[in-house]
């Protein structure tokens, strides 16, 4: 086993790609397959496993693939210390719902940690994506929510996956709005007094179940409905059509502007938002990193 294997390793479960990991690697795709077969036959595990939608990490593959980082990690650092060599390339991805605290937690571990190169990804995307990107590594951190509708579909697929899900905060459900919106005048919005409104929602494709919901209350019915796939066009309508959409509560005027609100909502339900990682993966230097900065932004 080598050092350079463990890279291949790691490189192919940063792209989800034998193609594009030896593209990156500047190999062929033959000797980097024969490399990580090599591997394999050395340890006596499968560490990758071929489906019909691509390369996927193997139950035993996920645990090498912790260890690997960690080992090249540390390879990488004596050779920053002994070597004078420049640092590589600082690798790592998060998978989330449409949260603006999760936002400024990427830029705040940007800003503290970012060297002179980095290779981050910040994913806002579905619920079951995001759950599937941290079960095979694709991200090192979800976060998502849970609530008493959702939690016994949410946690069995995560025990499912091997995945452990941490609570941030607990939140009470509130609506955003424009703040040109009759009902931003109201200190509390009953349920019944949004019915006239365009209501907005984040479309969850293929697995589009009211579990998989990143809005609470997704069984109530609409009058106007109205599906979107990412935050900045969400926001654009709530301001447009003087539509609303359910959430947490927390905003960032620094990211949103002051255009929009959060008005509590008239409901008993609570919201946890926590974050996801595989229980059989340590988190790496960046990710214990984004845990903290993710502290620093949500509610006390």
């Amino acid at each position: 086993m080598t050092l350079q294997q463990l890279k291949y390793v790691i490189e192919i479960a940063t792209r989800g790609s034998m193609n594009e990991a030896a593209k990156r690697l500047f190999i062929t795709q033959p000797s980097l397959s024969n490399a990580i077969k090599d591997l394999e036959e050395e340890l006596r595990i499968t560490i990758f496993e071929r489906t019909n939608k691509g390369i996927i990490l193997s139950k035993d593959g996920v645990e090498f693939l912790s260890y690997a980082r960690q080992v090249v990690e540390q390879a990488e650092l004596l050779e920053g210390r002994y070597l004078n060599a420049k640092p590589s390339p600082q690798h790592f991805s998060v998978s989330a719902q449409h949260y603006a605290f999760a936002v400024n937690a990427f830029v705040k571990l940007v800003q503290d940690h970012g060297q002179e190169e980095y290779e981050l990804a910040l994913r806002e995307t579905k619920t079951y994506e995001i759950i599937d990107d941290v079960k095979t590594l694709r991200s090192e951190i979800g976060i998502l929510y849970l609530n008493e509708f959702n939690a016994k579909v949410i946690n069995k697929l995560l025990k499912d996956a091997g995945l452990l899900f941490t609570s941030l905060f607990i939140a009470r459900p509130h609506i955003f709005i424009s703040v040109k919106n009759p009902l931003a005048r109201q200190s509390v919005v009953q349920i019944e007094q949004l019915q006239d409104y365009p209501y907005l929602s984040f479309d969850q494709g293929e697995y589009n179940s009211f579990h998989f919901s990143e809005e609470i209350l997704s069984t109530l019915s609409h009058n106007k409905s109205i599906r979107v796939n990412d935050r900045a066009t969400l926001f654009n309508l709530l301001i447009g059509l003087n539509g609303y959409t359910i959430s947490t509560g927390v905003l960032s005027a620094e990211l949103n502007g002051r255009d929009i609100i959060a008005v509590p909502l008239a409901t008993d339900e609570t919201i946890n938002v926590g974050w996801i990682r595989h229980k059989d993966a340590a988190l790496s230097k960046l990710g214990l990193a984004y845990v903290e900065a993710l502290k620093e932004f949500v509610p006390l």
